[in-house]
C-alpha cells in the first residue's frame, strides 16, 4: 500500500492511515521527526522592561549625546507609533515583533527599531537591508556599522532626512 502523506495533514503516529504494522509506524514517525521544522523560541537575557526612558537618558552625562537621544527618541516614537521602552539597561525599543531565523528556525522576540547611547556613540539598531538601501546609506554622512547596528558620534554628522527614511523603511 502506498500514500502520499503530507505534513500539513496533521498526522501522528495513533492515527497513521497505514494500518497497524509496527514497522510501517516507526518509518512514518522517523519521516515526521526528519521533516517537520523546529521553532524554538530563543531566550534572550536582553528583555523588556519597566525602567523609565527619559530617566535613562537624562542621566547620560555627555550633553551632546544626550541631546541626540532625545532627538533619535523623537524620531523613533514619530515614525513607529510606539512609545519607547527600554530593553535590558541600555538599549532603548520601540514596538514588538517575533523574529525567525530562515536557517535555524528559532525565534527570538525583539523591537521592531531602536537605539542604545553608548559612551563613545550612538548605536542605531534598523532592521534595514542594507544593500537594497546602499545609496541612501552612502548619504547618510559620518558613521560605522558594526552587526547590522549603525554607530554615529553625533547627529550633526548626519543627514536627518535620510536617517528619517532609514527608520521608516526598517518598520
Amino acid at each position: 500500500m502506498t500514500a502520499n502523506l503530507s505534513i500539513s495533514q496533521n498526522y501522528s503516529v495513533k492515527n497513521l492511515p497505514l494500518g497497524s504494522n509496527k514497522i510501517t509506524k516507526f518509518v512514518f514517525y522517523l519521516f515526521l521527526k526528519m521533516t517537520e521544522k523546529k521553532s524554538k523560541l530563543a531566550v534572550l537575557k536582553t528583555k523588556e522592561t519597566a525602567e523609565s526612558v527619559l530617566e535613562f537618558i537624562n542621566k547620560i552625562s555627555k550633553e551632546e549625546l544626550r541631546k541626540d537621544s532625545h532627538i533619535i527618541l523623537e524620531m523613533m516614537e514619530k515614525a513607529s507609533g510606539e512609545k519607547a521602552k527600554m530593553w535590558g539597561s541600555s538599549i532603548i525599543g520601540f514596538g514588538n515583533k517575533r523574529y525567525k531565523s530562515p536557517t535555524s528556525g528559532r525565534e527570538v522576540d525583539w523591537f521592531l527599531i531602536g537605539f542604545s547611547p553608548r559612551k563613545a556613540y550612538l548605536s542605531l539598531y534598523l532592521m534595514t537591508d542594507h544593500k537594497e538601501y546602499a545609496t541612501q546609506i552612502e548619504k547618510l554622512g559620518k558613521f560605522k556599522t558594526s552587526g547590522g547596528c549603525f554607530n554615529i558620534k553625533k547627529l550633526q554628522d548626519i543627514n536627518l532626512a535620510i536617517l528619517k527614511d532609514l527608520i521608516e523603511v526598517s518598520l
